[in-house]
């Protein structure tokens, strides 16, 4: 018998890490952790042309991280189970302790705004003194949100400044942990004189937090 480990084992673990070796798909499991999707949607929310988007939705599927469901003529996916979603927030937080330059490109694209996390949130939600302020689309928001919160997409958020109470403490979150919706939402209600801050993570921070946060 050969002590070398047999290559059909690593060949078959290695399926995983090349589903995963691309920024484009990796982008579309973030958007698919976030709700299920038919792949125009996926495209659009994604930034993906639509062809790319099928041809990319393929490979992720022959891996098991994605699968499907058939509503009429259209399908709809999503990340395969739960465990796709653990899995993906620990690549996250794991690249994100070992990369210098990945944290480099998170401060770039969302600024250095202090925010509040998963487990602060959750311990606040009960103070009538805190707004939690969802700005993603509402067809978002209706497939899932942090209790209490409030839709505000952001391209709304500016004309309705006013049905936020001045003297709340506002915590503003979209999708994920690289969304800068929320950032500019933060900006906006501040040069305003709002009190408000990002939720770290964004939703799927919120999603992922530890059990009994």
């Amino acid at each position: 018998m050969s002590d070398f480990p047999e290559e059909p084992i690593y060949e078959q673990l290695a399926r995983v890490g090349k589903a995963l070796a691309s920024p484009v798909r990796l982008r579309l499991l973030d958007v698919l952790d976030q709700r299920e999707r038919t792949v125009e949607e996926l495209a659009q929310a994604a930034g993906v042309p639509l062809k790319n988007t099928s041809a990319q939705l393929q490979q992720l599927r022959a891996a098991h991280l994605v699968t499907g469901r058939k509503e009429g003529a259209r399908v709809y996916y999503r990340v395969a189970d739960e465990r796709v979603s653990r899995f993906l927030a620990e690549l996250r937080g794991f690249a994100h302790d070992r990369l210098a330059d990945l944290r480099d490109a998170v401060r770039a694209r969302l600024g250095s705004l202090e925010g509040v996390t998963a487990g602060e949130l959750a311990a606040r939600l009960a103070d009538p003194g805190t707004v939690v302020v969802d700005v993603r689309p509402v067809t978002d928001f209706a497939a899932g949100h942090v209790p209490g919160a409030i839709s505000l997409p952001l391209a709304e958020l500016r004309e309705r400044l006013d049905e936020l109470p001045r003297q709340a403490r506002i915590v503003a979150y979209c999708g994920g942990p690289y969304c800068a919706v929320s950032s500019q939402a933060v900006r906006l209600l501040g040069e305003h004189g709002y009190d408000a801050r990002t939720l770290d993570g964004g939703y799927l921070g919120w999603r992922h937090r530890p059990a009994g946060e």
